[in-house]
């Protein structure tokens, strides 16, 4: 049963930067509360802004404007021994890549946490294997994440995320490696969080998740002005999934430096094609007002320039090379990808 006093307050909280002379506000105003024993929802497409909220929220990133609090404690204000412990015991962060330690057994990964906060290891391998059970894990404990699938390791990464007790847990995109299968199950291990008396938050673009949710903040980025030639800058982490086939289209990207899988259908679809620097992809989508027909993840670390429509166009150099671009003959990079 939720509580009617919010424990999570967010209010007009905006996050801009800039990019190659264009501006853009991820964040825009966006408000928001959160009382314990609730499941909020950030949902939305690729880019809209989701993780940037959840990095405010951990106190991770300083936003431009606005606030947030957690508890009655003004996240912002928050620095030095504050700030160190606010991010280590009041909140828990589940990652999209999961971010498991390769060389640690599922216990020993749970156990980190509380061995950092000064816990005897006898306690930590206690709290740890209490909770590996909670989550259904006792059974793989002894286990390394490579001898893990998808699913269990998500389950690990919930448990290591609440070893500390934080009130609010963050999830981001906490589905999106997983099938039908194991989405159920992480679903009701994170509505039996939030039944616990937790607060989680929850980045996502699975409107599967939708029934469980208290609350459903739909995000979509605002531009600060329309041009046709628009640049951004993207960069992304190893495993970080850039768009999920089915997403709203928006731009169309060039890979600078680094690699990415285009995928069919989730992690365990076929691969179609692996982008590299200069190479570009996604174009097919914004040109024609289509949605994403592949999933876009980034393998190891990559830096991305997304361009409009427009910018496209510019950077082809004319209206022919789009015509081969369209036709599936350009020459001028690799052969267009789906999406």
């Amino acid at each position: 049963m939720m509580a009617d006093t919010p424990f999570l307050r967010v209010e007009d909280l905006t996050v801009e930067f800039t990019s190659g002379g264009y501006t853009v506000r991820p964040l825009d105003g966006i408000s928001f509360t959160a009382p314990r024993g609730s499941l909020a929802l950030l949902l939305g497409p690729s880019g809209c802004g989701k993780t940037t909220l959840l990095s405010c929220l951990a106190a991770i990133l300083t936003p431009t404007a606005g606030s947030v609090t957690v508890g009655g404690i003004d996240v912002g204000s928050l620095s030095g021994a504050a700030l160190t412990a606010y991010r280590r015991h009041d909140v828990g962060i589940v990652f999209q890549a999961f971010n498991l330690v390769p060389s640690l057994s599922a216990l020993e990964n749970v156990m980190v946490p509380l061995r950092a906060d000064g816990r005897s290891r006898t306690t930590a391998r206690d709290v740890a294997a209490e909770l590996l059970e909670r989550v259904g894990m006792s059974e793989r404990a002894g286990h390394r994440p490579g001898n893990l699938s998808g699913g269990q390791q998500q389950r690990v990464a919930i448990a290591r995320a609440v070893a500390l007790a934080p009130t609010l847990v963050l999830a981001d995109e906490p589905t999106a490696h997983l099938d039908y299968i194991q989405v159920e199950a992480i679903l009701r291990l994170l509505r039996g969080l939030a039944d616990d008396g937790h607060v989680i938050i929850v980045s996502t673009h699975d409107d599967r998740m939708l029934p469980l949710a208290d609350e459903v903040i739909e995000m979509q980025p605002r531009f600060l002005e329309d041009r046709g030639d628009t640049t951004v800058t993207r960069s992304l982490v190893d495993g970080e999934v850039l768009f999920h086939q089915g997403d709203p289209a928006d731009f169309i990207y060039v890979v600078e430096r680094g690699e990415i899988e285009i995928l069919r259908a989730g992690e365990d679809g076929a691969l179609l094609r692996l982008a590299g620097p200069g190479d570009y992809f996604g174009e097919m989508g914004p040109l024609f007002g289509l949605p994403r027909t592949a999933m876009a993840r980034s393998r190891g670390e990559s830096t991305l320039t997304a361009l409009s429509t427009g910018a496209f166009r510019s950077w082809l150099g004319d209206d022919h090379k789009l015509t081969e671009v369209i036709a599936g003959r350009s020459t001028t990079a690799s052969p267009p990808g789906p999406g």
